[in-house]
């Protein structure tokens, strides 16, 4: 044994200093990475071939772990941690020679690559990554950031600390739709460190603030390190799940837990919101009570006014507040009492198969011991009963195809249960009343009529739907007897748009939250999956950032807007219309949808390429692909050479030998402490890349294979790894608002300032782990 240590120790002390010593050479980390793994495997099996490097596995054939075998505890859980009594073998660390462990990770690293990079499952989430890293690039250069600070400063300038709280807000606003943590502290360091400068902010709480609120954008969805977890978490945890029902005695996960172990990047963006509001409150709250506390430090800034017709508070309270709240809420109760719902009366024409028991009974008897020191004697006994309810009445019935009589009482009962007015137009005509409501509240001293006129037209589609469509009226039908109504709805709209273009806060706020909505609407609705909506929002920032160019240069943006209704009738005739069109009968109206929907997709398609073609020509476009590709090819390049890295370390064993020391602890809590300690030290010096492709692997079937809540494990670890891009003195946000602050900013004004806010940090992960529920309650009810 070299210095005392066993051979594994050794091997993994190699692997960390090469990874460092690749690091601070200051090469490239992407290839930093892979030439680590490449230098520790050679010098490991040097010292291997040489007989230097020994590891003293447990004798397998000993007495004392052949007892320990025979009292019903999995060989795979016993460890010489757990039982350093047990007599040791030594063995060479690589088994079957180093030649061997080389071709076997040139096959694995092949493989790898082609499962996560080029052509596996994965790939299509790992697409998101490039979507999303498209569409904050391009919402950063079209200044919309520039629009927001400033407006934002007019709104919270008065109060005490309000630049900092502005701060904050617009941090938020970015996060949500750029996700880009560089880009969001480097835009706002460029923007807001100079004003809040320049009225006697202390550098302190301006560089603060500025640091923290530039990662948000590691939590708050769309976020990059959510996509790179969740297409980690999801296999980590089917995978730790399986091994945990093997060595329960169990046959699968599924039998063991009672549902199945999955967990998806779309579930982590739900999970994520509230942490991530959780935490910009947190920064917000800090800033203001630092207001308070020392005035002189961040005294209120007297700003113009935001343009408009100045409002009254009753006012104010009327349009802004309770008539939303009447609307929204007036909507809700009546999807309670049956008005709005489902009109769907599609009869499957096969039977559902019979419901199983909540638990598989028919287990061997560890494993029926296991399942109810998991889920308790009661509900084993509940699932006990059920399977003796349906092995009594025959067994379970597998599904069979329906008769006609039973097809056509099966689509009376849809009719007869189905709600007088639909969800999606009740959904549409409500989102027009907000229209018309705020529209009323921004501009009180304006003509009235024709927002009455609209609202008219809002009611009188209400009526209209629930006296003349009914669950069997096609869409055709159904849009003939709206068209009147919804004509009317928008005649009203019209006004109310061009009094809410006129405020230049909503002016500013309402293109970004639209596109921030529709993505993460799409996403936490269960409407599509990461990649479709981060796609969506790829081309909405373009056409965003094209309108504005048009904008500043004088020109006519109407092709744009066109282009953007065009996209959103796309998706209402998808939503409204069967445009399946080899079905072998299609009706008229379906014929219809599909060629409208065709004209649509085209025009849209080609507003896309005329706002591309707007941005290649105002010099936007080729620096948004250059540092598209650059940040994109930066992370996968990093994910090949990470997965080198983690082979060269489960090659001689590490893997294995780390994971043993973390089973060793009893408690499962313990050991996600131990870990989450290690990964907030690991951010001191590593980028969250590096830690999610080399660390989280290896760590990943510890704490994803106990009972802890999945969602909960990944947002955490999220969270911690933000912390990592604000902890001195390699927090990445540190360097990159270094690199645009001013003289008179000094790298200690920067350190002392994020210093408050890592304790904010510290403390946010201290409520999510008290408090749980923070992280499961928002998927928990979407799920349900």
């Amino acid at each position: 044994m070299l210095f005392g240590l066993d051979g594994v120790e050794v091997g993994l002390i190699i692997v960390f200093l090469c990874l460092f010593g690749g690091i601070l050479s200051g090469f490239p980390v992407a290839f930093a990475i892979g030439g680590a793994a490449v230098i520790s495997f050679s010098i490991i099996a040097s010292l291997d071939s040489a007989g230097i490097l020994v590891h003293q596995a447990i004798d397998t054939t000993s007495q004392g772990f052949n007892d320990i075998v025979a009292t019903g505890i999995h060989p795979d859980t016993i460890s010489h941690f757990r039982y350093p009594d047990l007599p040791t073998v030594a063995v060479p660390l690589f088994e079957r020679g180093w030649e061997v462990a080389l071709d076997r990770n040139i096959s694995f690293i092949v493989n790898r690559m082609n499962e996560r990079v080029l052509a596996g499952q994965s790939i299509e989430t790992l697409l998101a990554v490039l979507m999303f890293v498209l569409m904050g690039i391009t919402l950063e250069r079209s200044k919309i950031a520039n629009d927001l600070l400033t407006t934002m400063a007019r709104v919270f300038g008065p109060l005490p600390g309000g630049l900092a709280v502005s701060v904050v807000v617009v941090g938020a606003f970015l996060a949500a739709s750029t996700g880009i943590v560089g880009a969001t502290v480097v835009t706002m360091g460029l923007l807001s460190l100079p004003t809040m400068l320049r009225n006697n902010y202390s550098p302190e709480l301006a560089t603060g603030v500025i640091a923290a609120s530039g990662t948000l954008g590691q939590i708050i969805p769309p976020s990059i390190v959510i996509v790179l977890l969740g297409t980690l978490a999801g296999d980590l945890y089917s995978a730790a799940q399986e091994q945990r029902a093997a060595e329960a005695g169990c046959s699968d996960a599924l039998t063991y837990l009672g549902e199945a172990a999955v967990v998806s990047v779309g579930t982590l963006f739900q999970a994520a919101i509230l942490p991530g509001i959780l935490l910009a409150v947190l920064y917000a709250l800090y800033a203001f009570g630092y207001a308070m506390m020392r005035p002189h430090n961040a005294p209120p800034v007297v700003a113009e006014s935001i343009e408009g017709e100045v409002i009254t508070r009753n006012e104010a309270l009327t349009w802004f507040l309770i008539a939303p709240a009447g609307l929204i809420g007036g909507a809700i109760l009546a999807g309670y009492l049956g008005v709005v719902g489902s009109q769907n009366v599609i009869v499957d024409s096969y039977s559902d198969a019979s419901t199983s028991a909540v638990l598989r009974t028919s287990v061997s008897d560890q494993c029926k011991s296991a399942m109810i020191d998991l889920h308790g004697q009661e509900k084993w006994d509940i699932a006990t009963e059920q399977q003796s309810v349906i092995d009594a009445s025959g067994g379970a019935q597998e599904s069979r195809q329906l008769s006609e009589e039973e097809l056509t009482q099966g689509l009376i009962d849809k009719v007869a249960s189905a709600a007088p007015v639909g969800t999606g137009i009740a959904i549409m005509f409500l989102m027009l009343g907000l229209i018309l409501a705020i529209a009323r509240g921004v501009a009180p001293s304006a003509d009235p009529r024709p927002l009455l006129i609209g609202f008219g037209g809002v009611v009188l589609a209400i009526f209209a739907d629930i006296a003349f469509i009914g669950p069997l009226t096609t869409p055709g039908a159904a849009l003939l007897i709206l068209a009147i109504p919804s004509i009317i709805a928008l005649y009203g709209c019209r006004y109310a748009v061009a009094h809410l273009g006129r405020n230049q806060l909503i002016k500013v706020v309402f293109p970004p939250l639209v596109l921030i909505v529709a993505v993460l609407g799409s996403i936490l609705g269960g409407i599509t999956n990461p990649t479709p909506a981060a796609a969506l929002g790829a081309g909405g920032a373009i056409l965003l950032a094209a309108f504005r160019k048009l904008q500043d240069e004088g020109g006519s943006g109407k092709l744009i807007i066109q282009a953007a209704f065009a996209v959103v009738i796309l998706i209402l005739i998808g939503v409204n219309f069967d445009l399946r069109i080899t079905r072998d009968s299609v009706p008229f109206e379906d014929w219809v949808a599909f060629f409208a929907a065709q004209a649509a997709y085209l025009f849209a398609i080609f507003g896309i390429f005329y706002a591309c073609w707007v941005l290649f020509k105002g010099g936007v476009l080729s620096p948004v692909v250059r540092e598209t590709a650059k940040v994109t090819s930066m992370v996968f390049t990093i994910l090949i050479g990470s997965q080198l890295l983690n082979l060269v370390v489960i090659s001689f064993g590490g893997e294995h030998y780390i994971q043993q020391f973390l089973k060793s602890f009893d408690n499962e809590f313990k050991v996600f402490l131990i870990v989450m300690l290690v990964l907030f030290v690991l951010g001191f010096v590593l980028d969250f890349l590096e830690i999610i492709y080399i660390v989280i692997p290896i760590v990943g079937p510890v704490i994803y294979g106990g009972t802890m809540d999945p969602k909960w494990v990944t947002i955490m670890i999220a969270v911690n790894l933000q912390t990592s891009f604000l902890t001195p003195p390699f927090g990445f946000a540190l360097f990159y608002l270094r690199g645009v602050a001013p003289k008179e900013v000094t790298t200690g004004h920067i350190y002392r300032g994020v210093l408050p806010f890592v304790l904010i940090q510290v403390f946010g992960l201290g409520l999510l782990w008290l408090f749980p529920a923070v992280v499961t309650i928002v998927p928990n009810l979407i799920g349900h």
